[in-house]
């Protein structure tokens, strides 16, 4: 864990659970792409920095989930680098308590204020700024979470945040997050024609070529949706769903997984509605989800 790993002359990447990209500019000019899931994660990257004689100019977020932007904090206070960051990603970036409350609705309570959905604040610099190197292209990739970005690096190296997850943690935890599906599918579109000398996803195996990861990640998505359309034969109320989709895919309920889920959920309700194929309405007090017939 934490192992550097080279894929290009210019570009490497540190291999932890969100993976950390790193561009080597120059020895005097290195650009991370996020920065772990807290304090600790950013002092080994500190320290692989240091072992390499490489300055830390900024931090590049691909979005503010926290797994990868909770080293920001650290660096930033540790090396004065910039955290380069853009559209909702920066509010939230800049204000973490936007995510469990989000997620949750409302004021989370301690059970959602930790580490893993709360990051440390950090100061931020917005994409459009002069100072943002200009080798750098952004790449708008929505879906995932609100405005999250990936990057081309100058070699062709294609950063990927969270738009593809692996067989493997897919299989693991069965329903993904998953902010907007309608956007997160036209990114996976996307991403399906774009050329690059490698990618490198945040939860996926760096790879010249990930195509077929995306058919996999985007039939999930409607296997999802179809599940979700199957429980909704007859009106039921959210909670009813989303203990059915936690009881079908055999998953655990705690409060994390209660507001990951459930937000994920939420969305495809929303997706489908809009979509055409799912109703809702009020009765007896409850907003109540069906199949359109």
């Amino acid at each position: 864990m934490y192992e550097l790993v080279q894929v290009s002359k210019k570009c490497y990447y540190i291999n932890c659970p969100a993976k950390i990209g790193v561009y080597v500019a120059d020895r005097d000019h290195v650009y991370l792409v996020d920065s772990g899931n807290d304090k600790e994660a950013g002092r080994k990257v500190r320290q692989i920095l240091d072992k390499n004689d490489w300055h830390l100019t900024a931090i590049l977020n691909t979005h503010s989930n926290a797994d990868h932007i909770g080293g920001n904090r650290y660096l930033q206070g540790q090396t004065g680098c910039k955290v380069y960051s853009g559209g909702i990603e920066a509010a939230f970036t800049k204000y973490p308590v936007l995510e469990p409350a989000f997620l949750y609705g409302g004021y989370p309570s301690k059970d959602l204020r930790h580490k893993f959905l709360m990051a440390q604040e950090s100061d931020v610099t917005d994409f459009s700024d002069e100072s943002f190197p200009k080798e750098i292209e952004v790449l708008p990739l929505p879906g995932h979470f609100f405005d999250m970005v990936g990057f081309r690096m100058p070699d062709g190296v294609v950063f990927l945040a969270d738009c593809i997850s692996s067989r493997e943690t897919l299989e693991k935890y069965a329903v993904s997050f998953i902010y907007d599906p309608d956007a997160y599918l036209k990114t996976l579109d996307m991403v399906m024609e774009m050329e690059a000398a490698m990618f490198v996803p945040a939860h996926a195996e760096a790879s010249a070529d990930v195509r077929e990861l995306v058919c996999y990640n985007r039939d999930k998505v409607y296997s999802i949706a179809e599940k979700i359309l199957s429980i909704c034969e007859e009106p039921v109320c959210f909670e009813h769903i989303l203990q059915e989709v936690f009881k079908g895919y055999g998953l655990t309920m705690n409060f994390e997984q209660y507001v990951l889920v459930g937000s994920t959920v939420r969305s495809y309700l929303s997706w489908l509605k809009d979509s055409g194929k799912m109703v809702a309405g009020f009765q007896d007090h409850m907003l109540l989800w069906q199949r359109k017939l």
